[in-house]
């Protein structure tokens, strides 16, 4: 499934902001109903999708943004990726003794106590960038908003929503950077005043009008800024992508001892599920070939 307009980018003239709007149509239902999870963890779930669709876009390489929060909460881990292509991928970790029936509404509450990463992967060759900081804001857009002030020294405002209707879960975002002054000049009191007035008019944003499906996203991009000579960017294409597959995880398994691989053995096969796609992979024992000193 390909979301033509999932990602449309937009700027403010002689203004230092640049902003992102995402909208993941029918592509957020794809994705959170392959997992059987209580609708709070889809929800938050639909939420982490659309802020990594966000920041991926922003990428000048090919490559990868990632997602990882631990916690000591009901969700123990979720974790969320895009790539620069669009592909998202999603899955969340209940803990066992966590009461699927009395789960807390919030992202906090779900998180508890522990930490959120964020990965921007560049390839086999290049070294990857990593930034850890403590679960810190009550909304998983407080959780980031918090990661880019603490960790990367960057201001944004960040709006995520996902929630489920009868035609399935619906997750967008809306997002707003501030570029740097040009040669590192110091922000002006006119620049200060720019993005003060960005964010004020992009709080007026409603959860409807995101995931309103009749509503355009430059149509909503010009009721949000027009007054602020608004331009738009070319939209970008979202898709459900997990990159999984047969030969990549038989290789995962080759790394394993033999008599480990012996003991994962049940019924004469070893059974692997991907826990994004939610997908089985059965190996004969055969197949993974046997290894000599």
């Amino acid at each position: 499934m390909v979301v033509s307009g999932g990602v449309t980018p937009f700027y403010l003239e002689r203004s230092p902001v640049r902003g992102r709007l995402v909208r993941l149509g029918p592509l957020a239902d794809a994705i959170l109903s392959r997992h059987d999870n209580p609708d709070a963890v889809s929800q938050l779930g639909g939420e982490a999708l659309a802020l990594v669709a966000a920041m991926v876009s922003a990428l000048k390489f090919k490559g990868a943004f990632s997602l990882q929060i631990k916690g000591d909460g009901p969700v123990s881990m979720l974790v969320a990726d895009a790539t620069d292509s669009g592909d998202l991928r999603f899955f969340a970790r209940l803990r066992e003794d966590a009461d699927r029936d009395a789960l807390p509404e919030t992202a906090k509450g779900l998180l508890g106590d522990g930490y959120m990463a964020f990965t921007i992967d560049q390839g086999p060759d290049m070294d990857r960038h990593q930034g850890i900081v403590d679960l810190t804001g009550t909304t998983l857009a407080d959780m980031a908003v918090n990661y880019f002030q603490t960790s990367e020294q960057h201001d944004c405002w960040i709006r995520l929503f996902c929630a489920k209707s009868a035609d399935g879960w619906k997750a967008g975002a809306l997002v707003l950077e501030r570029i740097a002054a040009e040669g590192g000049i110091e922000a002006s009191e006119q620049d200060e005043d720019a993005w003060e007035t960005a964010c004020t008019l992009a709080a007026t944003v409603t959860e409807q009008e995101v995931l309103d499906p009749d509503l355009s996203n430059e149509r909503l991009i010009q009721r949000l800024f027009g007054t602020l000579d608004v331009r738009v960017g070319t939209p970008r294409a979202l898709a459900y992508g997990c990159r999984c597959n047969r030969a990549r995880l038989a290789s995962v398994l080759e790394t394993f001892p033999e008599d480990d691989l012996d003991h994962m053995v049940e019924n004469g096969a070893i059974t692997m599920n991907c826990e994004f796609c939610n997908v089985g992979f059965r190996f004969a024992r055969g197949e993974l070939g046997e290894r000599t000193a």
